[in-house]
């Protein structure tokens, strides 16, 4: 059954089953090797996705259900990789193996648009979700931080959004 599927401010139409999870859609048909298998029953966060600007796991989320939605991928947060996120976890060199990351920085790309400057215990509940095997807690937290005084500084210079 096609569906239209918004994704990154593209819009595409899609012939998938209505049960087909939204990270397969994402990965096989749209190419979009961003998001990330994890546990598929979203219990590492590994696939998380934006759906109309909340975090959610892609990898129990049916394609029918988010037609006509708005997606964003680890892809569309900033087309040329100057996203404070993507920045911050650069200058911590967060990623140990890498796998997670996506899916970290896309909760904390939700994280960060609803509280701009937010607390360690903020942080923490916002990435509790997310499963990081390489152990890079600190790391992210720190990185965060980070994301939130450089999108303080940017506040007037925008960066290249997907959507």
């Amino acid at each position: 059954m096609p569906f239209t599927l918004t994704v990154n401010g593209r819009t595409s139409e899609v012939d998938v089953p209505a049960d087909m999870p939204l990270l397969w859609v994402l990965r096989d048909v749209l190419e979009l090797k961003g998001t990330k298998f994890g546990c598929g029953i979203a219990q590492c966060g590994a696939c998380t996705v934006h759906i109309d600007g909340q975090p959610t796991r892609s990898c129990i989320t049916p394609a029918s259900t988010v037609a006509g939605r708005r997606i964003t991928t680890i892809e569309g947060l900033s087309t040329d990789g100057t996203h404070p996120l993507q920045r911050a976890w650069l200058d911590v060199d967060v990623p140990q193996c890498g796998y997670c990351q996506a899916g970290q920085i896309m909760s904390a790309a939700a994280l960060l648009a609803g509280t701009p400057n937010p607390t360690d215990a903020d942080i923490d509940r916002a990435m509790a979700g997310n499963i990081c095997r390489c152990g890079t807690y600190l790391r992210i937290r720190k990185a965060i931080h980070e994301a939130a005084a450089l999108a303080s500084t940017d506040a007037g210079r925008p960066h290249a959004v997907a959507e």
